[in-house]
């Protein structure tokens, strides 16, 4: 399983009862999850004196009952530009609220090793920070504005990318179905030209700010409302290719004229799609699944088949949140992996 295990401010504490209960910076959240089956004793204090708990319906859906939460706050992932890289220490009293970030705190966080091959590249990594600042808002069906588990996937793909750009390589990457745009700060942070497409204005807009907050205002992102596959056979026809691709595509939508999008039967050709916009030696490619049916081992096939031509290998697996009170691992779907073999 990989698992986002270098968070300092998120943890899950706790789960039971089809539950987890989850610090977000300084604040305590109940959230329901499916996947948690087993009913174990609540032994922390904080299920007693959460900030806020999401109720889910029986009828479907659910509401918040807040007891002492902001409208709006933000945590910060610290990432790894090098799979070698010593991670930077933390300010502990900006986790616990005790003070808030400064531009000195930021300025610790630059990129300041590893000069790249060009001046120019040289002064476009010094600037940008390895801190990703996301600002975080509950809102409906029990979202916070981030998917925590996904960090491991950015502790993957970010050295790829930042190692790839000091080479001499220029690295474009398409993020699909990008929400709220952890993936995009991360690419862009590792040096990535990177393309952001989602279909709702909202969670593009949500995404800038996180960008604003980052320090990656300036990075060269282009931002777009758009759907997906419609997008994607606009690129086909224009010709244009990414050097690595990133999808987390939903387990069930509508597109532009009512499409029904489901999982299991749109995502294969989907991808194949993709496949088509992909240049001849890829980096990499991400494929994220939160749909029960889609176990690594589908993805494996499915990469493995779509990718074929493509030089390089294929891995996938359980994603997962360590869980500070068992010492478990809370699994929260899987991840498919195509890394490019850099040597042909």
């Amino acid at each position: 399983m990989w698992v986002a295990d270098h968070w300092k401010e998120y943890e899950v504490i706790d789960c039971s009862g089809g539950e987890k209960l989850e610090r977000w910076g300084k604040y305590l959240l109940m959230r329901p999850d499916p996947q948690v089956i087993w009913n174990t004793p609540r032994v922390h204090s904080g299920w007693k004196h959460p900030n806020a708990h999401y109720h889910r319906s029986t009828k479907g859906g659910g509401e918040w009952e807040f007891f002492d939460l902001p409208e709006e706050w933000a945590i910060h992932y610290e990432l790894p530009l090098s799979s070698t890289e010593e991670r930077l220490p933390v300010d502990e009293a900006a986790i616990s609220g005790k003070a808030s970030s400064t531009k000195a705190d930021v300025s610790k966080s630059l990129v300041s090793t590893n000069t790249p091959t060009s001046k120019a590249n040289a002064n476009i990594n010094a600037a940008r920070p390895r801190r990703l600042t996301f600002r975080l808002k509950p809102f409906n069906f029990k979202h916070t504005g981030l998917f925590p588990e996904q960090a491991c996937n950015w502790d993957w793909f970010a050295p790829l990318i930042a190692d790839a750009v000091k080479s001499g390589r220029e690295v474009k990457v398409l993020n699909l179905f990008a929400y709220t745009g952890g993936a995009t700060l991360a690419a862009a942070a590792a040096g990535a030209k990177v393309t952001h497409v989602d279909a709702s204005k909202g969670m593009v807009s949500w995404a800038k700010e996180n960008a604003a907050a980052s320090g990656l205002d300036g990075a060269p992102i282009r931002w777009l409302v758009d759907d997906c596959t419609k997008f994607i056979e606009r690129e086909i026809r224009r010709g244009n290719h990414y050097d690595a691709i990133i999808m987390d595509p939903p387990s069930y939508g509508r597109g532009p004229k009512g499409e029904i999008w489901k999982l299991e039967d749109s995502i294969y050709p989907f991808l194949t799609l993709c496949a088509q916009v992909l240049s001849p030696n890829p980096l990499f490619v991400l494929l994220n699944s939160y749909t029960t049916g889609l176990q690594p081992a589908v993805l494996t096939y499915m990469l493995s088949t779509v990718l074929k031509e493509f030089p390089g290998t294929v891995m996938a697996d359980e994603v997962g949140l360590p869980v500070t009170s068992t010492g478990l691992v809370l699994p929260c779907g899987a991840s498919g992996r195509f890394l490019g073999d850099i040597n042909c």
